[in-house]
């Protein structure tokens, strides 16, 4: 089990090479989940472009082959928090302002079920969103990428039906105000000697 305050990649990784890799440090593992930390000032990689937003068209259905330019970058704004379960179609993240500590929102991230390495956390993000904010209300978030991806086959119907068991799971949460949704976490501040880190060695090697 990795111990807290050690740096391990949480990686997108597509066609076998490393799509995105943001740096985190471990806050908590247990048989039953990973807890993660991204920090501002932390070392990112992305696909170059990607950083532009839609408007830069760098989709991946974009990328009908293995390769892409990556680019640095710093991980700006919000501290986030990263709660993974084995063999689930999702993650749920807590947003906090960095400037005020305000907490703004959690996060559901529909991904392939993430598969852990020596350092690294290596899933796939499947476009689908969910943002809840703090009174539990709730908005979807690209679902158009999300259909452009599954008519792309970039998305594959067994993940599709993964996602939609997965709403189930994070609707009951919701109703019922289930961990993380309980507000176990909003008091979390990561440990005052926690530097932002930089990029692990080896962070490409698959």
């Amino acid at each position: 089990m990795w111990k807290p305050g050690e740096v391990v990649s949480w990686r997108g990784i597509y066609r076998e090479r490393v799509w995105h890799s943001q740096t985190t440090i471990v806050v908590k593992e247990t048989s039953d989940e990973i807890v993660l930390a991204l920090l501002p000032g932390t070392e990112c990689i992305a696909p170059e472009g990607y950083l532009n937003g839609k408007a830069s068209n760098k989709r991946r259905w974009n990328f009908k082959e293995r390769y892409w330019e990556t680019q640095n970058y710093l991980w700006q704004t919000n501290r986030l928090l990263l709660s993974l379960e084995p063999e689930k179609y999702y993650s749920i993240m807590h947003f906090w302002d960095q400037a005020s500590n305000e907490f703004s929102c959690y996060y559901v991230n529909f991904q392939v079920p993430f598969k852990r390495g020596d350092n690294t956390v290596d899933t796939l993000d499947l476009d689908l969103d969910i943002i809840v904010n703090p009174d539990l209300s709730f908005e979807w978030k690209d679902e158009d990428d999300y259909q452009k991806a599954i008519e792309h086959g970039i998305i594959f119907l067994e993940w599709v039906a993964g996602i939609e068991d997965a709403k189930h799971e994070i609707f009951e949460k919701l109703a019922k105000r289930q961990y993380p949704f309980d507000g176990t976490w909003l008091d979390w501040v990561p440990d005052p000697s926690w530097e932002p880190p930089k990029l692990p060695a080896n962070w490409d090697k698959i």
